[in-house]
């Protein structure tokens, strides 16, 4: 992927030399206490690895707790303004920073299209745990998106992650990470989040569950979607980078770790989607470039 020189985000808010992060510190885990709403997006899954290999649970006891257990509010208040620090200097910072200039970009005209205006989300760089209007953000949650703030959480060590314990390596992987929660963020603008916030209300376990796969799901293809136009404006992909991101979606499937943690595969429990569906909805977002061609919560076949 040939990112470097290209523009860098300014909305990068680097918390990493933040020293307030609590008894918790680096090494620990704790499920969050949801505020002003929960964190959606890839750090179910790394929690759920984090606690299976740390401390023996399962994987999947932890997804339903994280995944499905609890309803996303999304405040219609505005976040906080946000003050720029000092642009970051190290290079995957960077890598990040340009990742998330490319979805402005994006977004922005897709936005602008329909006669509207894209506001842009901040993006926290943090170390260990940060303050959330969600609750308490925890490295061991791997990335997440909090509406309640219109922020997307990143501690880089999930990279590690992604490289040495997921399989999947390769910076075009990475920014696949950064696309998708930017697509939760598109969610909360787009009034997804609420709606989905009002119908969980009205499920039951199985079927609230079955919602979260269709919004994780529009999350992946909205990731497509700006890889499509990304590289039709940068002609920045190296050969091999969709097959990193679409490796990357597949070892996150709710099936995949379903049959890494030992167990049956159990599709009423999936709460992101299968490696096979989060493949297929990335791919046509890539391959369409449309937003109408992402309406994963009105498809009849997800």
């Amino acid at each position: 992927m040939k990112w470097d020189g290209q523009r860098e985000s300014d909305q990068i808010e680097d918390r990493r030399a933040d020293t307030g992060g609590g008894p918790a510190g680096r090494g620990g885990i704790r499920l969050p206490v949801g505020r002003g709403g929960r964190g959606i997006g890839l750090g179910t899954v790394a929690v759920a690895l984090l606690a299976g290999w740390i401390f023996g649970i399962n994987p999947l006891t932890v997804l339903g707790l994280l995944g499905g257990g609890g309803p996303i509010e999304a405040p219609v208040s505005q976040s906080a303004p946000h003050t720029p620090r000092a642009a970051p200097q190290d290079e995957s910072a960077r890598f990040v920073a340009t990742v998330l200039a490319s979805t402005e970009d994006v977004w922005g005209e897709q936005f602008q299209a329909k006669g509207t205006t894209y506001r842009k989300p901040v993006l926290v760089l943090f170390r260990g745990t940060t303050h959330t209007e969600c609750g308490r953000g925890e490295a061991a949650m791997g990335p997440f998106y909090c509406p309640a703030d219109q922020k997307v959480y990143l501690d880089l060590d999930f990279f590690d992650v992604m490289r040495q314990r997921l399989g999947a390596p390769g910076d075009f992987a990475q920014a696949y990470v950064v696309a998708h929660e930017v697509g939760h963020h598109v969610q909360r603008l787009s009034g997804v989040t609420e709606k989905v916030e009002q119908a969980r209300r009205r499920l039951g376990e199985a079927q609230a569950n079955a919602l979260s796969v269709r919004v994780e799901l529009q999350a992946d293809c909205y990731a497509g979607l700006w890889a499509h136009h990304a590289e039709q404006a940068r002609r920045w992909l190296d050969a091999g980078d969709i097959d990193e991101a679409l490796h990357a979606a597949a070892q996150i499937g709710d099936d995949t770790l379903q049959r890494n943690a030992g167990g049956a595969v159990a599709p009423e429990s999936f709460t992101h989607g299968s490696s096979e569906q989060r493949v297929r909805w990335f791919r046509r977002g890539f391959d369409s470039g449309k937003v109408a061609d992402c309406n994963t919560l009105d498809a009849r076949r997800i």
